[in-house]
């Protein structure tokens, strides 16, 4: 276990932003609607199997005791709820709801302890105000990045320029970050099972945002700006870059013209990050072929799938990767990803 000055950094937590707790924080005239939550799964699907997992009361209080059961330095905090807020329909709602659930994260966690790192929500149906709010969160809240929830919205589009610009400017990164359900795509009601859902949901929705950044060319009209793809694990990067290479190769002058280089030269800048996930087979092949530094571990605590404080014990004791690796995964990557102070 690491040593308690150079404890883990969990890139990748949660909180549960209800209905009764951002109902506080949203400013007339959305605070009188009857239901605010925003994106809750229409499928009826049982998470929690009986609520026999995840755990469902989450409260600062609980969220240090986990940092502590896990021997965890400090977490970045994400939404739950949230993450399906890119499903409104109303811009100007949107752009409200974001902005309740960052002052909730806030008050009710950053201002507790200094363990607590906050992400600030965007509203992608908005990108002007996206930016500003970004701004707002940073330089007056002191968050440490943005994130796009999810949404029928490809985000490499130039009607998203003003966030990353934004984003580049203040040093900090912007997450892409799904819900792992199929909402919104052909597949929505292909499947009847959560397990088939959630085994495609939020893998299939990195890779096609993927696709759309780095085919659209953000990383290179924005070269020093940081971009992480969370909870969908790693291994799919290096299959997928393999595809995008050979396509860039016979297509991309006339497909993808502001690329100047094949999308993996770009992914060897360092600037683009992959959450893992514990028990990954493919981890060490991923981090020999694209490098160990672009790998963060995240908790993904209080979810149903989060197996922690297991996880991060399984990767502390992994003998596929050396110390040094380790190390990396689990600390200094999400220090450089964030700008944390070490």
């Amino acid at each position: 276990m690491a040593t308690t000055a150079h404890r883990p950094i969990d890139a990748d937590g949660h909180i549960r932003d209800d209905e009764q707790l951002l109902r506080k924080y949203l400013e007339p005239p959305f605070d009188r609607r009857g239901v605010i939550a925003a994106g809750a799964a229409r499928d009826g699907f049982d998470n929690t199997m009986d609520l026999t997992l995840g755990t469902r009361t989450v409260n600062a209080s609980v969220w240090l005791d986990a940092l502590d059961r896990g021997n965890l330095e400090s977490t970045v905090l994400y939404p739950t709820g949230g993450l399906s807020a890119g499903w409104l329909r109303e811009p100007d709602f949107a752009v409200a709801r974001c902005r309740a659930y960052n002052n909730l994260l806030s008050e009710e966690y950053l201002k507790v302890s200094p363990r607590f790192k906050g992400v600030a929500l965007m509203a992608v149906q908005d990108p002007v105000e996206a930016a500003k709010e970004l701004r707002r969160c940073v330089t007056e809240l002191g968050m440490v990045g943005g994130t796009f929830p999810e949404g029928p919205h490809p985000l490499g589009k130039r009607e998203y320029d003003p966030v990353y610009e934004e984003a580049e400017r203040l040093g900090v990164p912007i997450a892409i970050h799904a819900g792992g359900r199929l909402t919104g795509s052909m597949d929505e009601f292909l499947f009847d099972r959560l397990i088939q859902v959630h085994s495609l949901g939020h893998a299939f929705t990195q890779m096609k945002q993927f696709v759309s950044i780095m085919f659209e060319g953000v990383p290179e009209r924005y070269p020093k700006l940081k971009l992480a793809f969370l909870e969908a694990g790693c291994g799919w990067a290096v299959y997928l870059l393999d595809r995008m290479d050979e396509r860039f190769h016979f297509r991309g002058a006339v497909e993808a013209p502001v690329l100047k280089r094949s999308p993996s030269e770009y992914v060897a800048d360092g600037n683009i990050y992959f959450s893992l996930e514990a028990e990954e087979r493919l981890l060490p092949e991923s981090m020999r072929i694209l490098g160990d530094d672009i790998f963060i571990y995240a908790s993904d605590f209080p979810h149903w799938d989060a197996e922690f404080p297991e996880n991060i014990r399984h990767l502390l004791a992994r003998e596929d990767l050396t110390e040094e690796q380790r190390a990396k995964v689990t600390r200094d990557n999400a220090i450089r990803l964030y700008g944390l102070d070490a």
